[in-house]
């Protein structure tokens, strides 16, 4: 989205971080949006919701792009703690995804498996593998 001819390493790196905390703030109002404005604001008009959940989709695609950007212009080291927080979070998410589910439709569990406790879960399990990562090539 710029030339980076000229700008310092660290330069780049605040820019990328940035333009990625705008995207992902971006795709999680768009989000919140969908779900607050269905119920308090359009009165559940589809289309509308419809149309809301397409830019959350476009908004999320830009938040990817920029989470390409970002991870392009980390260090070898870096990208290497990402790929593995990265690869923890995946695992985890299908793993205890596909268990979570399976309790729910199986009636084992009271209540509904939702998507948000997954999403947490894999989150959670990122930021774990980044604090391994960070500790481990330190």
């Amino acid at each position: 989205m710029g030339n980076d001819t000229g700008m310092s390493w660290q330069q780049r790196n605040t820019r990328n971080v940035r333009r990625l905390g705008m995207w992902t703030a971006a795709w999680l109002v768009s989000l919140a949006s969908v779900f607050f404005g269905h119920k308090y604001l359009w009165d559940g008009n589809q289309a509308l919701t419809a149309g809301v959940i397409a830019i959350n989709v476009v908004l999320g695609g830009f938040m990817i792009w920029a989470n390409k950007q970002h991870l392009q212009g980390l260090d070898e080291l870096q990208r290497q703690m990402q790929l593995e927080a990265m690869g923890l979070s995946l695992g985890v998410g299908m793993v205890l995804g596909f268990a979570y589910s399976a309790l729910d439709a199986t009636g084992v569990i009271p209540f509904r498996a939702e998507i948000s406790h997954l999403a947490v879960i894999m989150s959670l399990s990122y930021l774990i593998g980044l604090a391994i990562g960070v500790r481990k090539y330190q």
